[in-house]
């Protein structure tokens, strides 16, 4: 056991004589001389971390796992710790383990009761795998957990796979925060086919009255560049075609994957880049008769 005495000249208030000493392990302060407990415990003032610079240390603060939407309980939930010990630090006895150990199994058990909960900790395991297939931000990431608490809150889950709601809940999640991520991708990744997570992106949209922002193909073009391997001056060519394509308004109501190739494919035309469609449609997932119409229709309206 650590004693120090605390303070700089502390006295006891009771006797007016004894040093105040603190217990370390207890946290317990009392005085040196009659043994007037004066705190029973004494809150923790030092860091648990350690810090670099003078910025570290502004930044950080003695606050524990922040609450999320993406936590079944989010993050509220208490757990009876794993130390086998009691509150002064010693050992527990034999019984008193096995006690400990069948409370600590039922605690755990109790959390997820209800069917709602067990709906939670099964959808949000899924998407925490997402979010490092995907990668996907945090953002996103509590976007999608809310999208999913208000569909199950209006009952659209139920007779539904949870997987094939949560894969919409994520794509939407993905649509309103403008990351790229298209219906193929995070169909493959959850493993359910892509019409059943459509359907379900569809129901979302309606019953929920989620408004949606049209995607921008610029956003997809570095994408399909880098699996197709095309040069820098290709993708900067694309870049000024699609871009005059949206000041026109002319890509509005079309795939964003297709026009997104198709641009490419046109820079690739205007730079002499030997590229078949072939190759620029493997890359983006489209299929070659989209691009071509795709192609015809920026040449026509851009009048290359």
């Amino acid at each position: 056991m650590t004693r120090e005495t605390f303070g700089s000249g502390g006295r006891c208030p009771r006797c007016g004589k004894g040093p105040m000493v603190t217990d370390s392990t207890t946290g317990e302060m009392f005085c040196g001389g009659c043994g007037f407990v004066l705190t029973e415990r004494v809150e923790e003032s030092g860091p648990e971390w350690r810090s670099f610079s003078k910025e570290e240390h502004e930044d950080r603060s003695r606050t524990g796992t922040p609450t999320s939407l993406a936590m079944h309980d989010m993050g509220l939930a208490t757990i009876i710790g794993p130390a086998d010990k009691d509150a002064s630090g010693k050992p527990l006895s034999a019984s008193m383990k096995s006690t400990i150990e069948r409370l600590r199994t039922w605690d755990s058990r109790s959390q997820v009761h209800e069917p709602i909960d067990r709906n939670f900790r099964q959808a949000f395991s899924e998407l925490d795998r997402l979010k490092d297939k995907l990668a996907l931000s945090d953002a996103v990431i509590e976007k999608t957990a809310y999208i999913y608490r208000k569909a199950l809150e209006k009952g659209l889950v139920r007779g539904r796979s949870i997987p094939g709601v949560l894969g919409a809940a994520l794509y939407a999640a993905c649509r309103d925060g403008g990351t790229p991520r298209t219906l193929n991708d995070v169909s493959s990744e959850i493993n359910v086919k892509r019409k059943d997570v459509s359907r379900c992106y569809r129901l979302l949209l309606k019953e929920l009255d989620l408004k949606m922002p049209v995607v921008d193909p610029i956003k997809y073009m570095a994408r399909i560049a880098s699996k197709a391997e095309l040069t820098e001056k290709v993708k900067r060519r694309a870049l000024t075609i699609l871009q005059d394509a949206n000041k026109m308004e002319i890509t509005s109501g079309k795939d964003p994957m297709g026009l997104a190739a198709a641009a490419l494919y046109l820079s690739c035309v205007l730079c002499g880049e030997n590229t078949t469609q072939k190759v620029i449609a493997m890359a983006a997932g489209v299929t070659e008769v989209t691009i071509r119409n795709r192609y015809k229709g920026l040449k026509e309206s851009l009048k290359i």
